[in-house]
C-alpha cells in the first residue's frame, strides 16, 4: 500500500529552492521508496482515500518539506504533565511540521538519569505520541556507572548543566565530573547547557526583579564565554565525545566557537527561535513570559547570530520549548527573578524562521538545513530523518509560505497557552503533516486532529 505525494513545489535533498516531484512512501514500512522528479498531478489539489487510509495527495503549488526535526524539547513527562505532556507536546509539533522531536532529561520526575528512569518515561509515553520521539539522557554528578547502560537502552546522547538548575534531581555538574563523564564517552554526544559561573564573573545584583534589563544583567555573557571556553577545552582532551552548545544566546562567544572549529573540533551548536526573532530592547519590565536562560539580548546580538547561522559557525536551531503552569510565570508580579524560565513555541518554529528570515534573504533549503537535517545529525538520526530521499522515513510536510496569521491561543497547541509570540503576524501555514507516511495532521478537521490517531514511535 502507497502514499503518493505530488506537488510542483517539493523541497529534495541538495536544493535551496523547491521543485517539482513525486513522493511514493511504502506505508508497510513507513519508507520512502520513490522520488520521482515529475509533478503528476492535475493542479486541482485533490485527494483519495480508502477505508481509514489516505493514499494520493496532489498538493499542486503548496510547499512539500521534510518533515521537521527539534532536538531540544521539554515534554516534562512523567511527573510534570500538567506543565506539557506527550499528547499535548507531540500534538503541537504535528501541527508545526515537526515530526521528530527528542526531549530533554530534565524537567520530568524521575529525571532520564538511569534506565529504569527512562523506562518509566517511554511507559508514560507509548500511545500518546502524534510525532516519533527520541530521548536525551541526563550526565549528573555520580551518575557515571550509569551511562554505558542508558546508552544501551537508546538514549540519543547526554545533557549536562554547568549552572545550578534549581532541581534537587537534577544537580550541575563540575569540571572534575565532567572529565569523569567524557572519559567513559567516547563516540556519544554531550550536550551543554553553557552558562557557568566562575570568580571571573561579573557580580550579580538585584535591584528591580521587574526590570527586564536587571534581569539581563543577572545572566550576563560572561557566562556563556566561560562555560564555552571550558567546553572547547575538553573537547581538545576528549576528541572522540562530540560537544554539543545549546541555545547559544550571546554572540561573544562566536569567535571561542570559531577558533574551535577552525581546529577540527566536534564542536556544534544550536540557536533558538526566540534568540534569533526577540530582542531585549521589546521587552517590556514584568513581561515574564520572555523569560528564559541564557536570557534574549540586544538586537545587536540576534543580527550576530543569524550572520553565524549563515555562515556555518551555527548549525542547528531548535526550540527549546520549556513550558511550565501559566501561574509559574507570575504575571501579575512580573518578577523576572522568580519566575519560571522558559519560553513555549513549540508548533510555530516555521512560521517564525520563515517570517523572519525572509527579511534577510535566506532561502527554504537554509531553513530546512537548519531545522530538519541538521538535528538530525546531531541526535543521530541522519539516515533516517530530515531529508526526502530514498531509504528515508515518509515524514512529510504539506506547507503554504504565503499566509498571514496573527499568532492567539486558537494557534497553540501545548498545554499551558502562554507564548512571548502572542499578537505577533507570521507568514506560513502547515496544511497536513505525515509521520511515516500516516497523517499527523490535517488542518481541513475540526482541530486538526479529530478522527485521526497517534502514530509516533519512540526512537
Amino acid at each position: 500500500m502507497l502514499l503518493t505525494v505530488t506537488s510542483r513545489n517539493v523541497l529534495l535533498p541538495d536544493y535551496d529552492l523547491p521543485r517539482p516531484a513525486t513522493i511514493n512512501v511504502d506505508l508497510r514500512t513507513g519508507k520512502i521508496i520513490e522520488v520521482r522528479l515529475r509533478y503528476i498531478g492535475d493542479g486541482a489539489c485533490r485527494e483519495s482515500w480508502a477505508p481509514g487510509e489516505l493514499h494520493f495527495v496532489d498538493a499542486g503549488d503548496k510547499i512539500v518539506l521534510p518533515g521537521l526535526v527539534d532536538a531540544h524539547v521539554h515534554l516534562e513527562e512523567p511527573g510534570n504533565q500538567d506543565w506539557e505532556g506527550f499528547w499535548t507536546g507531540t500534538q503541537a509539533a504535528a501541527a508545526g511540521g515537526v515530526t521528530t522531536l527528542i526531549d530533554m532529561p530534565v524537567d520530568s520526575s524521575p529525571p532520564t538519569t538511569t534506565p529504569r528512569n527512562l523506562d518509566i518515561k517511554r511507559h508514560s509515553a507509548r500511545g500518546q505520541c502524534w510525532v516519533d520521539v527520541g530521548f536525551w539522557g541526563g550526565a549528573i554528578p555520580q551518575n557515571q556507572a550509569e551511562l554505558g547502560s542508558l546508552l544501551s537502552a537508546g538514549v540519543r546522547g547526554f545533557k549536562c548543566f554547568l549552572i545550578d538548575t534549581g532541581i534537587e534531581e537534577f544537580p550541575c555538574v563540575s569540571e572534575s565530573d565532567l572529565h569523569a563523564h567524557m572519559s567513559y564517552l567516547q563516540n556519544s554526544v554531550m550536550i551543554f547547557h553553557a552558562e557557568m559561573q566562575t570568580a571571573s564573573s561579573p557580580a550579580q545584583h538585584r535591584l528591580n526583579p521587574r526590570s527586564y534589563q536587571e534581569f539581563l544583567s543577572s545572566r550576563p555573557k560572561e557566562l556563556e564565554i566561560d562555560a564555552i571556553t571550558l567546553i572547547t577545552r575538553l573537547q581538545v582532551i576528549y576528541p572522540s565525545v562530540s560537544c554539543h552548545i545549546a541555545h547559544l544566546s550571546a554572540a561573544a562567544a562566536l569567535p571561542i566557537i570559531r577558533a574551535a572549529k577552525k581546529c577540527g573540533s566536534k564542536l556544534s551548536v544550536e540557536t533558538c527561535f526566540h534568540y534569533l526573532c526577540l530582542s531585549a530592547e521589546d521587552i517590556s519590565d514584568g513581561a515574564t513570559e520572555y523569560k528564559c536562560t541564557p536570557p534574549i539580548r540586544e538586537d545587536s546580538n540576534r543580527n550576530l547570530l543569524w550572520d553565524a547561522l549563515v555562515d556555518g559557525t551555527i548549525d542547528c536551531v531548535t526550540s527549546d520549548h520549556s513550558p511550565c503552569l501559566i501561574e509559574m510565570k507570575g504575571l501579575e508580579r512580573g518578577d523576572f527573578m522568580e519566575a519560571w524560565g522558559g519560553v513555549s513555541s513549540l508548533g510555530l518554529g516555521l512560521s517564525l524562521l520563515w517570517t523572519e528570515g525572509r527579511k534577510r534573504g535566506i532561502s527554504l533549503g537554509q531553513i530546512i538545513r537548519w531545522m530538519s537535517i541538521r538535528n538530525a545529525e546531531l541526535a543521530g538520526l541522519s539516515g533516517t530523518k530530515g531529508q526526502l530521499k530514498v531509504g528515508h522515513d515518509g515524514d512529510l510536510v504539506i506547507w503554504d509560505p504565503e499566509p498571514e496569521f496573527k499568532v492567539s491561543k486558537k494557534h497553540l497547541y501545548f498545554k499551558n497557552k502562554l507564548t512571548p509570540y502572542e499578537g505577533m503576524t507570521l507568514k506560513g501555514l502547515v496544511h497536513k503533516t505525515f509521520v511515516r507516511g500516516r497523517l499527523a495532521y490535517d488542518s481541513a478537521l475540526q482541530d486538526g486532529f479529530t478522527g485521526l490517531q497517534p502514530s509516533g514511535e519512540l526512537l
